[in-house]
């Protein structure tokens, strides 16, 4: 009989090791935080990147790209996404055709009844989107301190343009330098002053011109910006209109779109933000206080508008 096998032992089981899942554990876990600032940095990434989307570029024609004031009105619109490239243009005749022709977004240097006599003459709709202010047509003369003081025959630069020259007409015929057939319009011409019952004759010249002019002639009539630009003190002027009169409606200038842009949201915006606080005191400072500002709505902006193009249609 063989001899009998012992049995056979088996090893008893080899411990679990505790690192194994440990680092399992710990992988899962930096696992997750990558996977979370992944998504916050995606998350920021696309905020800034949806952020920087929604910013918007408008370009404003103007013949005051020096004036102080663009730069609260470019901060306020920033603000609000918008990014204002202020475009210079030498004289008033540039900035509605490079509107018309989209080579602007906007422009911001006329009057109503600029305005309404490029509309008929061009057959254009151009459309005022925002009011700004009214400035005085001041009378100035380095000769004398006074209407009163004006000799007969005394010679007197005006602007030549259209709607400018008619104006002045009418602040000359309201200084009783003058006197304008049928009391005179906002169509008014030189061929329309009585020389009989007037005491002065004009000069018609370009509108920067009038400032150079005061030293060639007795008095000049020179808009706002021109005579600050020529460093001529406002105060000093020897007559003006009163801006703040119901008869100076024609003469409130605007911000100023293509037809169908006037209701878009970012245009309208810019318009708005012209009457924040430092704007408005800005403006006022620039114009040495003689500006008024006007905020009307747009409704009676265009009203006067098409009442404007109605008399000068009517005229031709």
């Amino acid at each position: 009989m063989s001899e009998a096998t012992p049995p056979t032992r088996s090893l008893p089981d080899k411990p679990k090791s505790r690192t194994g899942w440990i680092v399992g554990i710990g992988i899962a876990v930096v696992a997750i935080i990558v996977a979370v600032v992944l998504v916050i940095v995606n998350i920021s990434g696309s905020s800034s990147s949806t952020a920087a989307d929604k910013r918007v570029t408008v370009k404003i024609g103007t013949t005051e790209q020096a004036a102080p004031w663009w730069k609260p009105l470019k901060t306020a619109a920033a603000k609000e996404g918008i990014d204002i490239t202020v475009v210079g243009f030498s004289d008033y005749t540039q900035a509605n055709p490079a509107l018309s022709t989209k080579q602007i977004d906007l422009n911001l240097f006329q009057h109503l009844q600029f305005l309404a006599n490029y509309n008929v003459n061009a057959n254009d709709t151009l459309t005022p989107i925002g009011s700004t202010l009214v400035v005085p047509l001041p009378l100035y003369s380095d000769k004398y301190k006074s209407v009163d003081e004006l000799p007969q025959g005394a010679k007197i630069a005006i602007p030549n343009d259209t709607t400018n020259q008619a104006r002045a007409l009418l602040v000359l015929q309201k200084a009783g330098l003058l006197k304008l057939k049928d009391g005179g319009n906002a169509l008014s011409t030189p061929a329309d002053i009585l020389a009989g019952e007037s005491k002065v004759t004009v000069i018609p010249v370009d509108a920067q011109q009038t400032a150079p002019a005061l030293k060639s002639s007795d008095a000049a009539i020179i808009n706002n910006n021109f005579a600050l630009t020529a460093g001529i003190d406002p105060s000093s002027a020897i007559f003006k209109d009163d801006p703040s009169s119901s008869s100076a409606e024609p003469y409130i200038n605007t911000f100023v779109a293509r037809a169908a842009d006037k209701n878009n949201k970012t245009y309208l915006k810019i318009a708005e933000l012209y009457h924040t606080k430092a704007v408005e005191d800005a403006v006022l400072a620039d114009s040495k206080n003689t500006a008024v500002i006007v905020k009307r709505p747009n409704a009676d902006l265009e009203k006067i508008l098409a009442d404007l193009e109605k008399t000068i249609k009517a005229a031709k």
